[in-house]
């Protein structure tokens, strides 16, 4: 019975949350279908991001897929037998689970193979993409009349700009990973089966820096990118984060740097 037990439990997790030090890492765990999203995958990615948004313990988060594969996007197998995702789940989230959620710390994506159609959307949901030179990206769904709503439409443009972002959105083509760090949609480029031993890496390096500090210039960043209607809101932002991080990061860590025998 406790076999049985265990054996169910194993088989529902579609979503493996493993803490590392004042990291998480969230796995995708649907090898079989390449990673694509299932209705309960997406809720349990929402839980596993909720966890990290609400614990002061994780300073990052790391995306992944298991198996060699990113993700494949939304599975389709669901959507032709009609089931998806309710007005009310929609209204406050998206098919892929935590694509409109709001995050106050670093988030990174370590892709190797596809991360295609809604694959890519949670992609671009990251801060920051470190790739295998094996990975490719695309809007696949262009091909099956499968929308993009799950951020797809504006993040892509605002990573890789308008031109570039209507190519991939019009035509669904493959893009190569190459191509994709060459756009500036990939940050990292790395060996197949590096993707996230390189993400962790990153993460540890961001996660040595005063967070207050690190959190107030990321979330101006996203202000000015998304949120700003003139110069000088996004002055007026950056100065208001800012100030809040004075008096409590900023004069002992530049006492510290004072103290030190070299200046570089």
């Amino acid at each position: 019975m406790y076999f049985l037990r265990r054996f169910s439990s194993m088989a529902s997790t579609l979503v493996n949350v493993t803490p590392k030090d004042d990291l998480l890492l969230i796995g995708i765990n649907r090898t079989a279908k390449k990673n694509c999203v299932s209705h309960d995958t997406a809720k349990q990615l929402i839980a596993a991001f909720d966890r990290f948004e609400q614990s002061e313990e994780y300073k990052v988060a790391i995306l992944y897929g298991e198996g060699g594969t990113f993700c494949a996007g939304y599975d389709l197998s669901e959507v032709a037998k009609g089931n998806v995702p309710s007005a009310e789940f929609l209204e406050k989230y998206r098919p892929m689970g935590p694509t409109k959620m709001v995050f106050s710390k670093p988030v990174i994506a370590a892709v190797e193979g596809y991360a295609v159609a809604g694959g890519l959307e949670m992609a671009l949901m990251c801060d920051l993409r470190v790739a295998s030179r094996k990975s490719k990206f695309g809007v696949f769904c262009r091909r099956h009349g499968v929308p993009l709503i799950d951020g797809g439409t504006f993040r892509l443009p605002k990573a890789i700009g308008m031109s570039r972002a209507m190519d991939m959105i019009l035509t669904g083509r493959e893009v190569d990973a190459e191509t994709a760090f060459d756009w500036g949609l990939v940050n990292r480029l790395v060996d197949e089966g590096q993707a996230l031993k390189e993400a962790i890496k990153l993460g540890k390096e961001i996660a040595k820096f005063p967070q207050n500090c690190l959190r107030a210039d990321r979330e101006a960043a996203y202000f000015a990118a998304y949120d700003a209607r003139s110069y000088e809101e996004c002055f007026d932002y950056e100065l208001t984060g800012g100030l809040k991080v004075i008096s409590s990061e900023s004069q002992p860590g530049a006492s510290k740097f004072i103290g030190r025998k070299s200046k570089l």
